[in-house]
């Protein structure tokens, strides 16, 4: 990477600060992006819609080798995502995808987990809660079909990929 090149970054924030430290970017100069996902909440006495991070603790920010330690001074900055030891290039058009998903109406699940065809996995949430069974197929990259053969037969559900856990 030469001196006046840009590339976007990964930087992992304390939790919970993602839109703080973004500001605290912008603030200070910086390009970032702050993929924000609309989220139905609800309450005992109401429901209302509010922008969520659509990945916890993560933002992205452009930056050049010059720039890229003067990140890291940046109060709610943690660290830059790294792999083998560098930190991680997210190509422009990854970042541009982001984007194209969350301009669309398409409701999107994201899981912290990568499941495999074959995992065992424990239902965390909805009419199941507790059920333990097989993850047998990937259906639509967001909903998962689920065999639960203690209950005696083989019953096939979708499942929110976000009602699911690894069983370790």
């Amino acid at each position: 990477m030469s001196i006046g090149e840009y590339h976007w970054y990964a930087v992992y924030t304390n939790p919970r600060a993602e839109k703080k430290t973004q500001a605290l970017l912008i603030q200070r100069g910086f390009e970032s992006y702050l993929p924000l996902l609309k989220v139905l909440k609800k309450w005992s006495d109401r429901k209302k819609w509010v922008e969520e991070p659509l990945f916890r603790s993560y933002l992205f920010v452009r930056v050049s080798e010059r720039e890229y330690l003067d990140v890291l001074q940046v109060q709610g900055v943690v660290k830059y995502i790294s792999f083998s030891g560098k930190a991680a290039i997210i190509r422009e058009d990854q970042i541009d995808n982001i984007k194209l998903l969350l301009s669309s109406e398409t409701e999107l699940d994201i899981s912290e987990h990568d499941f495999k065809k074959g995992e065992q996995v424990t239902i965390k949430a909805g009419p199941f809660l507790g059920l333990k069974g097989e993850l047998i197929d990937l259906h639509n990259a967001k909903r998962f079909l689920v065999r639960f053969d203690q209950l005696g037969k083989s019953i096939v559900l979708n499942i929110p990929s976000v009602y699911l856990e690894p069983v370790f």
